[in-house]
């Protein structure tokens, strides 16, 4: 059977939980719709990445809606 653990001193607590501090996400905007995104992802509104058009959004917004339609 264990042994009981030492004492946890406060400032050890503050020690282990120093990197649990929230950070702030950076957002930048499309070059083409202007809308605030995160760095380095497609644009869900328009599509676009890097002046590219990689996502169909026509395409996803009906698929969304179909699905919606068939759980109700």
């Amino acid at each position: 059977m264990g042994l009981p653990g030492h004492r946890r001193t406060s400032g050890d607590k503050r020690r282990r939980s120093a990197h649990f501090a929230l950070v702030v996400k950076n957002g930048s905007t499309c070059a083409k719709c202007g809308k605030t995104i995160l760095p380095h992802r497609a644009c869900k509104f328009c599509g676009t990445y890097k002046g590219r058009q990689v996502l169909n959004v026509e395409k996803r917004a009906h698929r969304k809606t179909k699905s919606s339609k068939a759980k109700k």
